[in-house]
């Protein structure tokens, strides 16, 4: 191994150790002293439920840990979301499972609460995963009430999400295991099945505080919306348990006697480890996305055998496309190649910037998964477009307009891995967040913005400096690295994966050697889905 292999190693390594610390803070929610408080009324932590719930020694791919993250810190914070999410299996069936984090603001919905729902139900509705609701909530953050509550993409939207799921023949259980309260009742009643704890779960549109206010009437909790109260009186929930592990011993009693749904049927066979070790990734890129590598490496690492069947291999080199296996799954990998390259006609090509023949190139490998029903993977590296006269006389808007709309338009599953830069119109041609991959990842070095942060601080300075001068203002040169320094250290904030993974821009920020894994997990339920769906492209440029 040489020296700047060992580097990136020990580079990468370590930020991927920093995550799983931050990870562990975030596993805490609203503090030890609150889930020892719980602890006492027979609660267990939203993990520990989830981890009850699942098939011992399964898979349970956690999303959204990082939503919230470094988020309302006037208002203590949100560690993930308020929601811990994921998909997991009971009884060998994938499901996506969401569970309400009491231990959060009594599992209060901040607007990423809302944000983190939403994109779990997208998930279900698009993959037609069965959903498992743990629910335990004390409704809207009312400080922030006209962030979540009355627009589109808001609160409400959960129960418009209920009813369409259940239309699709979506199975949804609901296990009431604390606090139901006001607009977030609908959610179990709204579901298939709800099943409540005794003592600890309530269902009702107002507690008793506001029953009291409303039309004066005292009332214990248990018994305006208690498990005796629904089970034995109002008939809207369908059983009743002592405690929390029966609830969920019953969630898996159902589950185990749902039938078998069609699948979409993408190919899968016996699956087969890479012969490269998954951790030589580690050393194969700079943390600060930085240095060139070849990509090829980073997918021998990933894929099934170490196999990997370039699609023209000689053209458009700054994206390299070809099909391989991963974890058995057939797929179409469209990777970002980093490493300096020359062209066919002689040019040299910088690595990370897609170029005319590169756009064509995966537009037509794009079509050509669509027309065989294979699985789409999106390694992510780009700083952009190729600019200047040169590129736009040769039609670089019509080339990547192209890829755009093949991107756009694919009916296969997308799954977008970004494991460097997603800077520009790149972001967009690889299939960012706004062309709907059905996962989005990042490792730990992702940097995604509208432009790299030097190039991006050198334009915000020369805007600054331009409008303090028509002021009549002097600027010196230490002024002007001062200001310079202050762009660069805000703007980089603002690139980090975790400022994307706490806006839900990326589903997770995932340790590198688990791509495969995640892959493997996102095809799996994409392979429920029964919408099989014509590929079409629109108009174009040719």
């Amino acid at each position: 191994m040489n020296l700047e292999f060992n580097k990136n190693d020990d580079a990468m390594r370590l930020a991927v150790s920093q995550m799983k610390q931050r990870l562990a803070v975030i596993s805490l929610g609203g503090g030890k002293k609150t889930i020892e408080k719980n602890r006492e009324k027979g609660k267990m932590t939203p993990r520990e439920r989830i981890q009850y719930l699942v098939d011992k020694g399964s898979v349970f791919t956690e999303l959204g840990a990082f939503a919230g993250y470094d988020m309302y810190k006037e208002h203590g914070g949100c560690p993930a979301g308020g929601t811990v999410a994921g998909l997991g299996y009971i009884h060998g069936r994938q499901c996506m499972i969401v569970a309400n984090d009491n231990t959060v603001k009594a599992g209060a919905w901040f607007p990423i609460t809302g944000k983190k729902n939403l994109r779990m139900q997208e998930i279900a509705m698009e993959n037609h995963l069965p959903v498992i609701y743990l629910v335990d909530s004390a409704g809207v953050f009312l400080p922030m009430q006209d962030e979540i509550f009355p627009d589109k993409e808001h609160f409400g939207r959960i129960f418009r999400n209920n009813a369409q799921m259940s239309a699709m023949g979506i199975t949804q259980i609901a296990a009431v295991l604390g606090s139901c309260v006001a607009g977030g009742a609908y959610l179990p009643i709204m579901s298939d099945e709800t099943l409540m704890v005794e003592g600890n779960g309530s269902i009702f549109l107002a507690g008793p505080y506001l029953v009291k206010a409303a039309v004066g009437e005292d009332v214990d909790a248990q018994t305006l919306g208690g498990a005796k109260m629904h089970t034995e009186v109002s008939g809207i929930a369908d059983y009743k348990f002592d405690t929390e592990q029966e609830c969920l011993d019953q969630v898996r009693r159902i589950m185990d006697k749902i039938g078998e749904q069609p699948r979409m049927g993408y190919d899968r066979i016996k699956p087969v480890m890479p012969l490269k070790d998954a951790g030589e990734i580690y050393g194969l890129i700079s943390p600060l996305n930085n240095k060139q590598y070849d990509v090829v490496d980073v997918i021998k690492c990933i894929v099934d055998g170490s196999e990997f069947d370039q699609f023209k291999e000689d053209y458009g080199k700054t994206i390299v496309c070809g099909y391989a296996r991963v974890d058995g799954w057939a797929v179409g990998i469209v990777a970002n190649q980093r490493k300096i390259v020359k062209s066919g006609k002689g040019e040299m090509q910088m690595g990370g910037v897609i170029y005319n023949d590169s756009a064509d190139k995966a537009a037509r490998f794009i079509m050509n998964c669509n027309q065989k029903k294979i699985p789409l993977i999106f390694l992510q590296d780009v700083t952009g477009f190729m600019v200047g006269s040169r590129s736009e006389q040769s039609g670089i808007i019509k080339d990547g307009a192209k890829l755009v709309n093949a991107v756009a338009n694919s009916v296969v599953p997308k799954i977008t891995i970004i494991i460097g830069n997603s800077y520009g119109a790149g972001n967009y041609a690889m299939c960012g967040k706004a062309y709907d991959p059905r996962f989005i990842y990042a490792w730990p070095n992702a940097k995604i913005a509208v432009m790299g942060g030097e190039q991006a601080a050198k334009t915000l300075l020369q805007i600054q400096v331009a409008s303090l001068k028509a002021k009549g203002e002097v600027i010196d040169p230490e002024k002007e690295k001062e200001m310079l320094k202050e762009i660069i250290d805000r703007y980089d904030s603002q690139t980090s994966a975790y400022y994307a993974a706490a806006r839900l821009w990326v589903d997770e920020i995932i340790d590198p050697t688990e791509t495969r894994s995640v892959i493997s997990e996102g095809i799996n339920a994409a392979n429920h889905s029964q919408v099989n769906k014509e590929f079409k492209m629109g108009v174009f440029q040719v």
